[in-house]
Formats: C-alpha cells, structure tokens, sequence
C-alpha cells in the first residue's frame, strides 16, 4: 500500500489547527480520563490547562482545551487563576508562554471561524 502524503499532509494540517476530529483514539482517551478522574468537570479541564502551562504545550492543544472549557462554561478567570496558581511552581517563562500560546490559540480559533 502506498503512502498518501497529500492526505497525511492534511491530516497533520488538521491537527495542528486543533481540529481533532480525525483522531478517534485521542478523543476516546481524553473522554475515558475525564469519566475515570471521577473530578467535576471544571475541575478536570482546570486541571488539563495547568498541565498545558507546565509542559509548555502548542497552540493547537491550547485550542481544543480552552473550547472544551467553553462548552462547559468554565470562567476564563477561573482559567488565568490556574495559571497563576502554579506560576511559582513552573516559573515565569512558561507562564509567560502559556499565555503567549493561548493567545494564539483564541487567534487560531477566530481564522477558523472565518474560513467556514
């Protein structure tokens, strides 16, 4: 079987602009963890947005994370508290980068918007 890049270019496309939708087994994963953290829902995604602050992640996850924090309705404050909570454990560069990539994300999010 050959390989498809112009596919697999999509694909990889698709991810890095957070659409997850083609990856199945990550959306399974990230539903089992929430049923079995047995944590509220807010909570969970509070949780999910220090763990993205600490491992320095890209705006893409940023993305899928703060519209999952949407849906539910977290308040964004309660989102730039998290932050804030763990800065002294993760130190001033990846809270400056957290927020640098979330912006990007919320950026990210508006020129999807547009496209459709």
């Amino acid at each position: 079987m050959a390989f498809d890049s112009t596919n697999a270019h999509e694909m990889l496309q698709m991810i890095g602009e957070g659409d997850l939708s083609v990856l199945k087994t990550l959306r399974h994963m990230t539903e089992g963890t929430f049923q079995e953290s047995g944590l509220e829902p807010e909570t969970f995604i509070l949780c999910r947005i220090a763990a993205l602050a600490a491992i320095d992640a890209a705006p893409a996850s940023w993305l899928v994370n703060l519209k999952a924090a949407g849906d539910i309705e977290v308040d964004p404050e309660h989102v730039v508290g998290t932050i804030v909570a763990i800065a002294p454990v993760i130190g001033t560069a990846r809270v400056v980068s957290a927020a640098s990539n979330a912006v990007r994300a919320i950026a990210l999010s508006k020129v999807r918007e547009r496209m459709r």
